[in-house]
């Protein structure tokens, strides 16, 4: 019988804390070819994207305007960056809706 072969997990590594993870586990954040940045969930939109990990520490390094434009290769001004905060904490509030129930 042949060997089954192990599926290839693609690795990305976060823009703030440097680690290697898969890249489902980390958030990407993408400057559209029309020169939008924003969070793309799942992964699939066209343009220049980053990794960063869902901890909050890294989400604060890595929002510094120009630790993302140099990995975003555009320019960040301070809304993006707020609108980046905004959308992300709506998506930790989300997953966190999602599936737990905390007994109350």
């Amino acid at each position: 019988m042949p060997e089954k072969r192990q599926k290839h997990v693609p690795l990305r590594k976060c823009i703030a804390c440097q680690e290697r993870k898969a890249k489902r586990e980390l958030v990407r954040v993408v400057c559209t070819p029309e020169g939008t940045i924003e969070i793309d969930p799942r992964g699939k939109r066209p343009g220049r994207g980053a990794y960063i990990c869902p901890a909050p520490q890294c989400w604060e390094v890595a929002l510094e305007p120009r630790r993302l434009a140099r990995a975003l290769r555009c320019q960040v001004g301070s809304e993006e960056v707020a609108m980046l905060k905004q959308e992300m904490a709506s998506l930790e509030i989300s997953r966190n809706a999602g599936g737990k129930n905390d007994g109350t």
